[in-house]
Formats: C-alpha cells, structure tokens, sequence
C-alpha cells in the first residue's frame, strides 16, 4: 500500500508541495503547524516568538471581521486547522449560534494554558541557549552589517 504522507519530505519552494505537506500531515505532526504568535510580554519571557495554540489559551483575533476581540481558545480542530473561540459566534438562519472558526495564524497568545507539565517543558526547552545576553557592540555591528550596501570588489573587475 502506498504512503500519502512522506516522512523524509524536508522542505520546498514550490507552493503546491507546501499546501500538500500540511494536508498529507497525520494529525500528531498538524498540531505543530497550528502555532500562533506569542504577546511581546510573553515573547520576553520565554524567548521564543511562537508556540502551538491549545484549548484553555487565552487570544486576541489579528486579522479578518473579528480583528481586536479576545477570547479563550474552546476547540482546536486539527483535520480542518481551525480555532474556536468563546464569545466569537455566528448567527445561523434558524437563529442559534454557532463558534467562527479562526485560523490559528491570524491569533496572538496573549496568555497561555500551562496545567499541561509537558507544554511547561516544551516552553521551558532551549532558553538557557536563547536568553544568553548579546554585547550591544555585536549587536551594533550586525545591524551595520544588514544595513550595508553590497560593493563590487576589485577580483569581480579583473
């Protein structure tokens, strides 16, 4: 029987094989592309700038009809990589209401859910590396150096 899913599939460029990575995915792996941006508080303190959403996440929505309104994370519906989020609903015809389903990048985690002890370890992983404080004289001239216009050298003339 044929694998639909590639275990060895590293990267890409081409749109189409990106789109077609994330719907082969199995489940266990599509909860890690359901990530969103951390608060810049939150970004401070644990030094990573994005982390996957979980249900008991508190979020503010950043794009789309429902921009600038916050909400708990209800549901988090990994085939259709959607979030629902309490106080964010759809009128149906019939007149009840339904939860809006939101895209998980177009959030920002303005709290987390951290009862998990094994989130609070994937949180806690790789800081020791990333708080490590940087001279602000290499922080001056790697700045310089992204500002830095590229030169023809004299070997590219000869």
């Amino acid at each position: 029987m044929k694998q639909t899913f590639s275990t060895a599939w590293n990267a890409s460029r081409q749109p189409r094989k990106q789109r077609k990575y994330r719907y082969e995915a199995p489940l266990h792996l599509r909860h890690r592309l359901l990530s969103a941006h951390l608060s810049k508080d939150l970004r401070t303190k644990h030094a990573r700038r994005s982390f996957p959403v979980i249900k008991g996440d508190k979020v503010k929505v950043m794009r789309g009809q429902y921009a600038g309104k916050e909400g708990k994370v209800e549901r988090v519906d990994l085939k259709e990589s959607k979030v629902f989020l309490t106080g964010i609903e759809r009128l149906k015809k019939d007149g009840s209401k339904s939860l809006y389903p939101i895209t998980a990048s177009n959030v920002l985690i303005m709290d987390l859910n951290l009862s998990d002890q094994r989130r609070k370890g994937a949180l806690s992983r790789g800081t020791s590396t990333k708080n490590k404080q940087v001279p602000s004289t290499m922080q001056s001239t790697a700045q310089n150096a992204h500002e830095a216009k590229p030169t023809v050298t004299s070997k590219l003339r000869s």
